[in-house]
């Protein structure tokens, strides 16, 4: 059975946002039924070993780097980690967070969750951007599979990699379990948009929207502060919303299944998506959900949500009053969205996810047979 790699030198506990999620879910769900092969967890040092399921077969291989200082961890990515990797004999290595070592001794498999220094590199700082597009690029060139979370994703690898379309699989995300046992008896006047705070989640048209007059509900914004939280906070205080706007910052996975929990509605208006996991788990909760008509949300919510131009502050105001005063809608699309999430499991992730590394892993054993 293989030896399989899993490269976190990426995470930062609290600050990476949705590729946290994903990693922590998948770990977990190949641990409820992968007995057979072993698995090694590289972290670095603001990672402790919670991130490794504590289950046979699961090793946790801490490495002495931080990844908050982006230079060391690349380096120690692209320099020891190959090295880690032929110490411990690695038949895959899988990298869930876009990067992967140039040269490994290994198969490697890379997840892209999307391609958004493509398609809108103005959302990047100037210092960021070089190293996105040069380790993006050579990942996505050297790994023997590619995994996009998304169709709309897929299609971005091969608009902007000349990668052959065999090498590209689209494994959805799933929907968090503990979402659908959340309790909807006790509502509170809230409109909740779980986002972290980037230019392409568009919250200033949002929040714009939502000011425009006086409401009787309360906007939640809960989220990892990015790099654009000023220009928020400034609007926000612009257009003097401070006491019915509530920015949270990160907070811990209980905090956030309150909050949707008590939610009247969810709205997402988001202008650029890989996926989209806070609509997934919005619809898992039961909470009815308005969000962006782009590709990765269509795919995800189906028909059930109210879908707005992002682009157009009208709509998105127009959605955000539908989605509170209209009853028999919230009714309806808390139910399909409920309906819907179940079709997205972290089981079927993790077992589509294991049968990529387990044939990538086996051709390169059956062409050095060969």
């Amino acid at each position: 059975m293989p030896r399989i790699g899993v490269n976190a030198l990426y995470l930062i506990p609290g600050g990476v946002g949705g590729t946290e999620i994903y990693l922590r879910e998948l770990l977990a769900a190949l641990a409820l039924f992968d007995a057979e092969n072993e698995y090694f967890v590289f972290t670095n040092l603001e990672t402790g070993p919670d991130l490794v399921p504590r289950k046979a077969r699961f090793y946790w291989k801490p490495q002495a780097v931080r990844a908050r200082f982006r230079p060391a961890r690349i380096l120690w990515e692209q320099t020891v980690l190959p090295l880690e990797a032929s110490r411990y004999g690695l038949d895959v290595l899988f990298n869930p967070g876009f990067t992967a070592p140039v040269i490994a001794p290994c198969p490697c498999v890379t997840v892209f969750h999307d391609l958004q220094h493509k398609r809108h590199p103005e959302h990047f700082r100037w210092f960021d951007l070089p190293f996105w597009r040069m380790l993006l690029w050579a990942s996505a060139h050297r790994s023997r599979t590619l995994i996009a979370v998304s169709e709309a994703t897929r299609a971005d690898l091969l608009r902007f990699y000349p990668v052959p379309s065999d090498r590209v699989i689209v494994i959805p995300h799933g929907a968090d379990a503990n979402c659908f046992a959340l309790d909807r008896t006790r509502i509170e006047p809230y409109l909740l948009c779980v986002s972290t705070l980037h230019p392409h989640k568009n919250l200033e048209r949002l929040v714009r929207a939502y000011a425009r007059r006086r409401r009787d509900f309360r906007l939640v914004l809960a989220g990892m502060r990015g790099f654009h939280t000023r220009p928020i906070e400034e609007l926000i205080a612009g257009l003097s919303v401070s006491d019915s706007v509530r920015l949270t910052g990160w907070i811990p996975r209980d905090q956030l299944y309150q909050l949707y929990e008590r939610a009247q509605a969810f709205i997402y208006p988001s202008t650029f998506e890989g996926f989209g996991m806070p609509v997934l788990e919005a619809m898992a909760a039961g909470v009815p959900v308005a969000c962006s008509d782009i590709a990765p949300l269509r795919d995800v919510a189906g028909d059930a949500a109210l879908f707005f131009d992002p682009l157009d502050e009208d709509a998105i105001a127009s959605a955000l009053e539908r989605i509170v005063t209209d009853a028999p809608l919230r009714q309806r699309l808390g139910q399909a969205g409920a309906e819907r999430a179940r079709r997205f499991t972290w089981e079927r992730t993790a077992q589509q996810t294991l049968s990529v590394l387990t044939q990538t892993a086996t051709a390169l054993r059956t062409s050095a047979g060969g």
